[in-house]
């Protein structure tokens, strides 16, 4: 008898404390020790975005860059945003991307430029000869101990990358996405949980979680889906980049019930089944990949 193929999640990645450490902005993937496994070596496509248009919005590192990856595979062309100085590892993706035999369209933006939006979509039609779905998943995130420390610039800035962005990327994109097309946002386990330290961020990532059941609402009679993927804590170069308290990075995710941090491959497939046809039913949706903490709208 064929015994079963079980696996630990608890032991599936690393376990142990993270060793201390930082970046100056931006952040780059392939400097964190360890390198967070985004799919690179272990994601196999099975046709499910076969030929499909994809936007992906924060697709150098971390959750964007195991999505794309996983979206290559499974047969979408790929447009991937990032934001300027990411480029050693967009680079890196784009190959990833090639390699699959798919196209792959590099838009170093900067989402704090009100322009950006119309711009990438602009240039994404233009080279992938149409556009059907949408990644939202850049973010901005800051820790700051408390609201007299938290400047109205940075409040400004945090909001204009994780949610204005994203409304003007939709209202961009609109008049190309047809019936059958998705928009998957992410959003967090912040919008449910937040961490005193995150205050913007947080705020930022349950408007998220709005927008998307909104969103979807309004657009479920253009045939076009709508849902979110919210994560705990990720192993990805936001948390190097200011995002969490000093001292705070080595035990970063052992307090989750799985004792440890989430690997941006672990939500791939989430992704892939959300933009997918797999998905035909769900819409106004958000997905939680926690390591056990509740979404709870």
């Amino acid at each position: 008898m064929t015994e079963p193929i079980l696996i630990d999640p608890r032991n599936l990645y690393h376990t142990s404390q993270f060793e201390k450490q930082d970046q100056e902005t931006p952040a780059l993937q392939k400097k964190m020790s360890p390198r967070p496994d985004c799919g690179e070596g272990s994601y196999i496509g099975n046709h499910k975005l076969e030929n499909r248009r994809v936007l992906i919005t924060g697709g150098d590192s971390g959750i964007g860059r195991a999505a794309a990856i996983a979206f290559a595979r499974e047969g979408a062309d790929i447009a991937l945003q990032f934001y300027p100085g990411e480029e050693p590892d967009a680079n890196e993706v784009a190959e990833y991307i090639q390699e699959a035999g798919r196209k792959v369209v590099l838009l170093p933006c900067d989402l704090r430029d009100r322009n950006a939006p119309e711009e990438m979509v602009a240039k994404t039609v233009a080279e992938l000869g149409g556009l059907d779905t949408i990644l939202l998943n850049a973010a901005q995130q800051i820790s700051q101990p408390s609201i007299e420390e938290l400047t109205m610039k940075q409040v400004e800035d945090t909001y204009m990358v994780n949610i204005i962005s994203q409304f003007a990327l939709v209202k961009a994109a609109l008049p190309h996405l047809k019936a059958g097309s998705s928009i998957v946002a992410t959003t967090s386990i912040q919008a449910f949980d937040p961490s005193a330290h995150l205050l913007d961020y947080a705020t930022t990532k349950a408007a998220i979680a709005n927008f998307i059941v909104g969103l979807a609402k309004q657009l479920a009679d253009k045939g076009i889906r709508v849902n979110g993927v919210a994560p705990g804590p990720i192993w990805t170069p936001l948390q190097l980049d200011q995002g969490q308290p000093e001292n705070a990075l080595p035990k970063f995710g052992q307090d989750t019930l799985m004792e440890r941090a989430g690997q941006p491959a672990e939500l791939a497939p989430v992704y892939v089944f959300l933009a997918s046809n797999d998905a035909s039913y769900v819409t106004a949706q958000i997905y939680g990949v926690t390591g056990g903490g509740a979404i709870n709208l």
